[in-house]
């Protein structure tokens, strides 16, 4: 048989956590470089436009939601998002790889009464961000990154959660000082949530609020990591940080609003 009549697309999805799963278009599994690539006749990448240019490659990949395989609540948990996908064909005979097709991060998923689908952007769509970095009067580093240089060993702490309603999660320890965790990090570590990370909008004593509420329920005693935040000002960064020498920031650089302030305003 030709090689031309054994052709099976094949992609390769690896979560931030490190969970990989192998999909192919065929109707029955393939060994590829040691992962089963599960046979999901539902799933069809659109046209793949592939340019010498500069302009961004992008592609589509519609499928069916399979428990098995991508499931809705996974997807709608934010389980998905910014996982790297590799897409290629194959020879199904002997598993071997036979042309490179693309590959990408998952951007913007959409749900339909049908399956789901998902949009792949390249590399080359990292072009398309900002070279130079605009004035600003917060700080533009995060927290403990090589810009700020704060070190975070000591400001990430387990917790255990007492209670949960609706965004607002009751924990066992205090914060370590008044919105310490505000503008920081809630890691799940156990129950259904595991594996997730949400944003913390404000905090208070042993209470911390969430940008949203937990994808899933949350059982009391569920073990949770908190990382301290930041509000991004230079106040907060010299006097609880003592960090203004790597503020990253132009808090005294006048504003459009300059034009519009007058005497005793």
């Amino acid at each position: 048989m030709s090689t031309l009549g054994c052709i099976a697309v094949c992609w390769r999805v690896e979560r931030g956590d490190g969970v990989a799963i192998g999909l192919t278009t065929h109707d029955r599994d393939i060994l590829v470089d040691g992962l089963v690539h599960r046979a999901a006749p539902g799933m069809t990448p659109s046209a793949i436009e592939r340019s010498a240019g500069l302009e961004a490659d992008t592609m589509d990949v519609g499928g069916a939601l399979s428990s098995a395989g991508i499931a809705e609540a996974d997807l709608l948990a934010g389980r998905w998002d910014g996982a790297r996908v590799r897409l290629f064909a194959v020879d199904w005979e002997t598993g071997a790889t036979i042309a490179a097709l693309g590959e990408g991060r998952i951007g913007a998923v959409e749900l339909g009464e049908d399956g789901f689908t998902a949009e792949l952007a390249g590399a080359s769509a990292a072009l398309a961000r900002p070279v130079v970095e605009e004035t600003s009067a917060e700080c533009r580093a995060e927290l403990g990154d090589r810009r700020c240089r704060v070190a975070m060993g000591g400001r990430r702490r387990f917790a255990r959660v007492l209670s949960v309603v609706e965004r607002v999660v009751t924990l066992d320890t205090a914060e370590p000082a008044a919105g310490g965790y505000a503008g920081g990090r809630l890691r799940w570590f156990g129950g259904s949530n595991g594996g997730l990370e949400q944003a913390v909008d404000a905090s208070a004593g042993r209470q911390v609020t969430l940008r949203g509420p937990p994808p899933f329920a949350v059982a009391p005693g569920t073990l949770v990591e908190v990382i301290e935040g930041c509000d991004k000002s230079l106040a907060t960064c010299a006097g609880r940080f003592g960090n203004a020498a790597n503020f990253r920031g132009e808090p005294h650089l006048p504003g459009i609003d300059l034009l519009t302030r007058y005497p005793g305003g």
